[in-house]
């Protein structure tokens, strides 16, 4: 009779379970604990009215932090279950038993997943009794919910079966597990970090390019809850109404369904590393031959480029870097130095042994090499990085961020300006040594004695690929250059204070935008502070009255060197704006600053007419410092436009002896769409 292959044991399921009893038993009494924490809420408040949806909504909740929750206990259950591959005897005895190699491995990964599963189903189990005997059961959001536990506890663990395949080391199980899961989030701020110290321009933030390769981070930055409340009675209605949940969804739910058939490919993947898996890896930390190399000079890689930068930082950047960007030698020079050590230290891991220096210099030479060769490409963008600025045909929009203010540009309506930005954008490009030694340029404008001052400029372009491209500049500029045609602080101030961006700056002739609102910070002689809300229509009219003005050259030249703004009026003047963004895609926020000058005559009529501010108080800043702290004083001994030894008078309006209570009188001004509010702060005097 012929014999059958068998992919399943019952009795090394059971024994499993049994022997690791405490694991599995521990997380579902920590499981359980959420319905418990539920329910005595839920008594806690008898009068809470919950419905299906309700606890819907409180499923999906926890659905959202459940990769992380599955991430931590999944490694635990392959430790435990996959155990016996990481000591030689475990192994040989396992592999002596009348079990072939398929059955143990569908037996094994049964039991972990089992493990895996109990403790949701208990939690899940007693939420389901708390949810019908309180407030219904919603068959769809359970149905969702289940399936989502399901496919989070199946990656998950697959992912970490296939971590324990591929070492022989129980210790070494979750450090590759981990680095599996975040290795993708790991390099690119490292890459990025790199890039920001060599090329000008480039942002070292984490932007999330390839938070996919990472499926925690990317899970957990895409899953979420979308919830819907109807109020039974109009908007704005004077009567109360309580809102009620009428729909509930879970976003990007279909990223579970992916990662499940990801955690397919990498079960199947560790299928067959078993299937030739040699019983003597067991205690290797690689127990793949061809990862091996993998392994070493990853590890000499990752400590080149972490323990670089570290190297770099204590021994060259603090005490020999000129200005905010690394220099390539010694940059290389620390790379090597610490990659060289992550080679022999990865060396000794696989051959357990301390003795492999010998006939080790070809690896040593191509970590060298290979650390010489990203400095060199960096210092040299030879990818082309740091020069490349997109042509305007491949442009939906642009996002331009200056002098403390957002300028939007959109394809087909701004091209001119665009053709401004991009022309500016390739002159910095083209001045990058330039910007990467301007401390030496700002220390030969002080030595002139000539003003000079740091701008800041953000640059953000949409593809229409949907892509985006990110830029950022500190460009100085000094009062010489900033009338020479061609330079990079001539281009910004033509730019800049052009009468089409002062017309972008205020929004104007933009159907996309809708002024929203304003406020009014005014400082007066006595060192008190009012502040004057602005309803929309109120805000609406300024914003009209400040038109007028930009027209007629009375607002928008912006003074780069006058930082302080002394000859305006001491008001921190702002106005809010809405944006609906195209195709449906949502709202955005912005807020401008307006800095109100003498000359502004139609804003100031139209202020004064709406009641909002007293010309006759009105200070300018430099009136103000020299009010509150005494003649001589401009607020600018720091940046050395007084001597230092300058003597003025002040006193500390916050200490005990001077302190006032808030005055008590508020007055309110009406609005057609809400009143504005006036808000007096306590007096000094």
């Amino acid at each position: 009779m012929q014999s059958k292959t068998s992919f399943f044991n019952k009795t090394l399921f059971r024994k499993n379970l049994t022997r690791f009893w405490p694991l599995w038993g521990m997380a579902s009494l920590l499981g359980a604990l959420f319905p418990l924490a539920m329910l005595l809420e839920l008594i806690r408040n008898p009068s809470r009215s919950m419905t299906p949806l309700n606890f819907t909504e409180g499923y999906y909740a926890v659905l959202t932090i459940v990769p992380v929750i599955s991430l931590l206990y999944a490694i635990l259950c392959a430790m435990v279950v996959w155990s016996y591959l990481y000591n030689a005897r475990s192994v040989g005895l396992m592999h002596t038993l009348p079990i072939r190699r398929e059955g143990v491995f569908v037996t094994n990964f049964l039991s972990g997943m089992a493990m895996m599963i109990i403790p949701y189903a208990v939690t899940g189990a007693l939420c389901v009794l708390i949810s019908a005997f309180y407030g219904g059961i919603d068959p769809a959001g359970l149905f969702n919910t289940i399936l989502g536990v399901l496919g989070l506890s199946f990656f998950y663990f697959a992912s970490a079966t296939f971590a324990a395949f591929v070492t022989g080391n129980i210790f070494a199980l979750p450090a590759l597990y981990f680095l599996f899961h975040f290795l993708a989030v790991l390099l690119e701020w490292l890459l990025t970090e790199f890039a920001s110290c060599f090329l000008v321009g480039v942002n070292s933030y984490y932007t999330g390019a390839v938070s996919y390769l990472s499926p925690t981070v990317h899970l957990m930055g895409n899953l979420g809850v979308d919830t819907t409340y109807t109020s039974s009675v109009p908007a704005y209605s004077s009567v109360y109404a309580p809102a009620e949940l009428t729909a509930v969804e879970l976003e990007n739910f279909w990223l579970i369904g992916v990662y499940a058939l990801v955690g397919a490919v990498l079960l199947a993947l560790a299928w067959l590393l078993y299937r030739r898996r040699r019983s003597e890896c067991a205690g290797d930390v690689v127990a793949v031959g061809w990862m091996k190399p993998v392994f070493r000079y990853g590890v000499a890689a990752l400590a080149a480029l972490l323990g670089g930068r570290l190297l770099y930082a204590l021994f060259w950047e603090g005490p020999f870097q000129q200005g905010s960007y690394c220099d390539a030698l010694p940059m290389a020079v620390c790379m090597i130095a610490a990659g060289i050590i992550g080679y022999y230290g990865a060396s000794m891991l696989l051959a357990k042994s301390l003795r492999v220096f010998r006939r080790s210099w070809l690896g040593v030479l191509l970590v060298a090499a290979g650390c010489a060769a990203v400095c060199a490409g960096l210092r040299f963008d030879l990818a082309g990085i740091e020069r490349r600025v997109p042509e305007a045909g491949e442009l939906q929009r642009v996002h331009l961020y200056t002098a403390s203010n957002n300028y939007d540009l959109s394809s087909g309506q701004d091209d001119a300006l665009i053709e401004e930005v991009l022309g500016l954008h390739r002159a910095i490009t083209a001045s990058a040594d330039e910007l990467r030694n301007l401390d030496q340029r700002l220390e030969e404008a002080r030595s002139r004695d000539e003003a000079y001052t740091y701008v800041w400029l953000d640059l953000n372009y949409t593809l229409a690929s949907g892509r985006t491209l990110e830029r950022s500049y500190s460009i100085p500029i000094t009062q010489s250059r900033i009338g020479q045609a061609g330079t990079l602080d001539c281009l910004l101030d033509q730019l800049v204070n052009s009468e089409a961006m002062k017309a972008k700056r205020l929004h104007l002739d933009d159907p996309s935008y809708t002024v929203a609102g304003g406020g009014i910070y005014q400082y007066t002689r006595d060192n008190s502070t009012e502040y004057l809300g602005l309803s929309s229509r109120e805000a609406a009219a300024v914003l009209e009255a400040i038109g007028k003005d930009a027209a007629a050259g009375a607002w928008g030249q912006v003074d780069w060197f006058d930082e302080n703004h002394d000859g305006a009026y001491a008001l921190d003047f702002s106005l809010n704006f809405t944006q609906e963004l195209p195709d449906g895609a949502g709202t955005n926020w912005d807020t401008i600053s307006i800095t109100m000058r003498p000359e502004m005559t139609s804003t100031l009529a139209c202020l004064e007419e709406l009641g909002l501010i007293d010309r006759e108080r009105l200070l300018t800043w430099s009136q103000y410092d020299n009010a509150i702290y005494g003649p001589g004083y401009d607020g600018a001994v720091s940046e050395g436009r007084v001597p230092a030894n300058t003597e003025y008078a002040y006193e500390d309006p916050f200490a005990e002896e001077n302190y006032v209570s808030p005055a008590a009188s508020i007055g309110v001004i009406g609005g057609e769409d809400g009143p504005t509010e006036v808000f007096v702060a306590g007096a000094v005097g």
